[in-house]
């Protein structure tokens, strides 16, 4: 008997066009809103076509794992909608051949595609974040592409306002130049102005060298300059110049991002990693933990402080000690007491701050542990999403028998943002230490399997889920039992009141 027979061949024909398409479909959508939360790091910046290209392949590898669950989804409810609406589905079931049958060789294909999405998470997705985070950082750090506007004010030089009157386009002459500097504060703004000037690049593309030519300065005077020169009743300075010189700090070079400092990051880091970091971490947070409780027990109960305290009531040498507190506090004149109780507050105070601060210092540890463990359960969770929105889409197919691009789309759309709110509120919920890391990473599958168990039982036993008729007739039917019983229970009730009524009467 073949193992793979024909029925499989031209399920898998259909459904793989499908899900190549809609992978790259949802690639797509989810790489422009990736490049859309970035946007102001690529505009303007005068990168080349390299810088950009690269960006855009880290861009796609990182968008990949949120768009296989959304590929499968569509492209099962597609491939099921279409076989139902060619009645194909209802001549396989004619057939004797059932549904799960008609799902294995799709459901060992997702498996296969579930199990690449995992070491694809897990062996490629690192090393793409870590280089698109590090390619993000060295945007950030990119001085804007200098391109001053004719007849508006440029800001995009740190501490100047550029106005140019005019542009010659041929040698990039500009005419009527107005420079306002505050580098120095608001209140010390410099303004220059001159006829002419030429923006020069020095050699290393790390400066900008302003020519300017035929102008004046004004720069006010601080009050310190006014005291050492004497000339306190002249609040500005002015210069005026045939040809002045001005270096301007402007890196216009791409320097890249040390990818190194990535390392320690849990974006970067695959199971093997980040199981590693999460285990000495936590122990390196229970040794730092209990140092810190063993240093507060030592320091107040066998600290300098406590043997200290003891000294404020004087006893006789002959005299019995006594250490019971309220024995002590209770024999101390009024000053003394008053002052024990400033110094227990302070005390108090003291060690509260202290308790604050370990607190304080475990957090981070913790919130180091938490944001590994979460990513340690997303490499997991979006592999086994795969599986459940196959379980989701390929019923859901089978019960509307709808294909194309109409309401397969709208369906999937809605239940991929159902399955994007539940997941980004677990996500939350396990980053602000509210739920555990487990529960809020695999609480979209928790909700979303049952619903995709549900539809598989609904698609193979033929239910009429979706039949607005069938939702009608039931509607109907209730509402005749509704009424039957409503009409029973009332003439029983009428008769039970007329026996009492003759049997009060005497009747």
């Amino acid at each position: 008997m073949r193992l793979v027979k024909r029925l499989d061949i031209y399920l898998l024909r259909n459904f793989l066009g499908l899900f190549l398409a809609t992978l790259f479909i949802s690639i797509f959508i989810l790489l422009m809103q990736f490049v859309w939360m970035h946007i102001q790091d690529l505009v303007g910046k005068g990168l080349a076509l390299t810088v950009l290209a690269e960006f855009f392949i880290y861009a796609v590898a990182t968008v990949v794992p949120l768009a296989l669950p959304l590929a499968i989804l569509l492209s099962s409810l597609i491939s099921f909608g279409n076989l139902g609406e060619r009645f194909e589905l209802t001549a396989m079931k004619a057939a004797g051949i059932s549904l799960f049958r008609i799902m294995r060789p799709l459901t060992f294909t997702i498996a296969l595609i579930a199990v690449g999405a995992f070491f694809f998470s897990n062996n490629v997705l690192p090393k793409a974040q870590a280089k698109l985070w590090a390619l993000i950082f060295s945007l950030r750090q990119k001085s804007p592409e200098l391109s001053i506007p004719v007849g508006e004010f440029y800001g995009g030089i740190d501490g100047l306002n550029i106005y140019v009157r005019q542009k010659d386009p041929v040698d990039g002459k500009l005419y009527d130049v107005m420079i306002y500097d505050y580098t120095q504060g608001f209140r010390n703004v410099s303004v220059t102005v001159a006829d002419t000037g030429q923006l020069y690049f020095t050699e290393d593309k790390k400066y900008l060298l302003l020519r300017l030519y035929s102008g004046e300065a004004f720069e006010n005077l601080s009050q310190k300059e006014q005291e050492a020169t004497g000339t306190t009743s002249i609040p500005y300075r002015r210069e005026t110049f045939a040809m002045k010189q001005v270096l301007l700090d402007f890196d216009s070079e791409f320097s890249r991002y040390d990818e190194s400092v990535l390392d320690d990051q849990h974006v970067s880091k695959n199971v093997v990693e980040l199981v590693h970091s999460i285990d000495s971490m936590a122990q390196n947070a229970h040794e730092q933990s209990l140092e810190q409780s063993t240093k507060m027990v030592a320091d107040r109960y066998f600290g300098r402080e406590r043997r200290q305290s003891r000294q404020l009531i004087p006893v006789e040498p002959n005299e019995q000690r006594v250490y019971d507190p309220e024995v002590c506090f209770r024999a101390m004149p009024t000053d003394r007491k008053l002052y024990a109780a400033r110094i227990a507050l302070e005390r108090a105070q003291n060690y509260r701050d202290q308790v604050d601060y370990n607190a304080l210092m475990l957090d981070d540890s913790q919130r180091y542990i938490r944001r590994h463990e979460i990513e340690l359960y997303r490499k997991f969770t979006l592999a086994f999403a795969c599986l459940i929105f196959f379980f989701i889409g390929a019923p859901l197919g089978a019960i509307i028998r709808k294909g194309g691009l109409g309401a397969p789309v709208v369906i999937s759309v809605v239940l991929f943002i159902i399955y994007y709110i539940i997941d980004n509120t677990g996500y939350k919920m396990a980053r602000e230490a509210l739920w555990p890391c487990w529960a809020g990473m695999w609480l979209s599958s928790f909700v979303l399997l049952p619903i995709g168990v549900f539809l598989t039982y609904k698609a193979a036993t033929d239910s009429s889920l979706f039949n607005p008729e069938a939702w009608l007739r039931e509607y109907e039917r209730l509402k005749n039992d509704l009424k039957q019983r409503y009409e029973y229970y009332s003439r029983s009730l009428r008769g039970f009141s007329l026996r009492t009524i003759c049997h009060r009467s005497g009747r």
